[in-house]
């Protein structure tokens, strides 16, 4: 099975009739941190444009975007986490002639789907989101009622998913699984009079769109329909959440607000947490570009230790706007964290404490460790606001096999965050290392800690429904 993504999504319709293409266009944008793959969009009775590369690049695609204007429309910016990265595996995907899907999230269980739409559709199901997008048409000719078509498919869906889909009537769909792995909002441009659907309410500010609400997980919104506005379906009884808590310290958007909670303001907390937890010694905190910057913030305020910009990147060359963590190889992120660049007068001669949101693999901290040392750093320790990585994530985030996370490889039976901690600050050479643990991770994003899913760093997986053994994780090729 092929592409499983962590990527941003987005759904406009104005009952105004106005175009939408703008605002999708700039909703990518705002995207952009989710997805640097590919992007792509798809608008009323218009074959689906697609593109590898960066959203910003659309510009230089103007001339072909001049007919792709309609009251309706999805977008998508790619993250891959399994599968190609290729314009095949860009979305959103055409299912048919019914309607063009986007997906944010992991289908674990998509080669049972496709199995199960083979002799129909065979051929036509090399992603996770075709898998569930072939499924569904399938139930869609059984039902002919996209509400009750979904719920039948939502019933038959193992993972994360947040969907938005245009359908040939020019009606707009956004689902989130029942479990609300991945983020998904409501927004509603008043000018325009324009209901919009994002992955991130970050989206919604780019395009003045006034922020809503969450769609709830194990809800389905209609944006158009026979009333021209909005309808909300549930699909699913409400169950215990499983919030991603990797959301609140990389992966979104520092603007953002996620599940009610701003994710800058958790970002702060975490930082502040740390340096009341432990008292390094230091004189300069650095933050990581770009995401622990609040977190670094945070620290400076509670440890009453100056900070400064010692590490920047440099936004110059060809990788200098990428996020190191979503180049989809090793080489791809290495080239990345080189082109950060040390302020040799802001940490020459000084103790630095470096605050990053996580140590995945260990080698960009290594390379940004020597880099510090190479710049004239008197010693160097860190700080991370995410607890140790140990297991890899089934729902749409790029932690590998155990065997690659730095973690699991120096733990050695010791499960404890500070233990770990030791171990990793020794791989990677610093004086003295810090990780958060799940319960000041939960305090600091402020939600209960049984409401998020934190799988990647106690391995348990029992809110997903699977076993570490079952046929099922087999499928996803881990």
């Amino acid at each position: 099975m092929g592409a499983r993504e962590a990527c941003g999504v987005i759904g406009a319709y104005s009952s105004k009739g106005a175009d939408v293409t703008p605002k999708l266009l700039k909703g990518l944008e705002a995207l952009q941190h989710r997805g640097q793959e590919s992007w792509g969009i798809a608008v009323d009775a218009k074959p689906v444009f697609k593109k590898m590369g960066l959203a910003f690049n659309w510009y230089n695609y103007a001339q072909e975007l001049v007919g792709y204007k309609g009251r309706a429309g999805i977008g998508h910016v790619r993250y891959s986490t399994k599968g190609r990265s290729n314009l095949n595996n860009a979305q959103p995907v055409q299912i048919g002639s019914e309607f063009s899907i986007a997906h944010n999230g992991t289908i674990v269980n998509a080669e049972h789907l496709a199995q199960a739409v083979s002799r129909v559709y065979k051929g036509k199901c090399g992603t996770d989101t075709m898998a569930a997008g072939y499924r569904l048409l399938q139930i869609l000719r059984e039902e002919n009622d996209w509400f009750y078509a979904f719920e039948r498919l939502g019933k038959e869906l193992i993972g994360s998913y947040s969907f938005v889909i245009l359908n040939r009537r020019g009606e707009v769909f956004a689902a989130r699984d029942p479990r609300g792995y991945r983020p998904l909002c409501l927004g509603f441009h008043r000018g325009s009079r324009t209901y919009v659907a994002a992955s991130e309410s970050c989206a919604l500010a780019a395009i003045d769109a006034e922020f809503i609400r969450d769609i709830e997980p194990g809800e389905m919104v209609r944006l158009g329909g026979p009333q021209r506005g909005l309808e909300s379906f549930r699909f699913a009884p409400k169950t215990e959440t499983a919030y991603c808590s990797f959301e609140y310290t990389y992966f979104a958007h520092p603007s953002s607000k996620i599940n009610g909670v701003s994710v800058y303001e958790a970002r702060k907390k975490v930082g502040r947490m740390l340096a009341a937890r432990h008292h390094m010694k230091g004189d300069v905190v650095i933050p990581v570009p770009d995401s622990a910057r609040p977190a670094a913030l945070g620290y400076s305020v509670e440890s009453r230790i100056p900070m400064d910009e010692g590490l920047m990147k440099d936004r110059y060359r060809r990788k200098g706007s990428i996020r190191s963590f979503i180049e989809p190889r090793q080489s791809g992120r290495e080239e990345v964290v080189k082109r950060i660049i040390p302020i040799r007068e802001a940490i020459q001669k000084k103790e630095v404490i470096v605050v990053d949101d996580s140590v995945v693999r260990g080698t960009s901290s290594k390379i940004i460790v020597d880099s510090l040392k190479n710049a004239g750093a008197k010693k160097v320790r860190m700080a991370v606001t995410f607890p140790p990585i140990a297991h890899p994530c089934y729902m749409g985030v790029d932690f590998p096999s155990k065997e690659e996370l730095l973690a699991y490889q120096v733990a050695n039976g010791d499960n404890s965050a500070a233990a770990i901690g030791k171990k990793v600050g020794r791989a990677i050479g610093v004086a003295e290392f810090q990780y958060n643990d799940i319960d000041g991770l939960a305090e600091a994003i402020g939600l209960p800690k049984s409401s998020m899913c934190f799988a990647c760093i106690n391995g348990d997986y029992r809110k997903l429904g699977i076993d570490p053994g079952s046929k099922i994780k087999k499928e996803m090729g881990r």
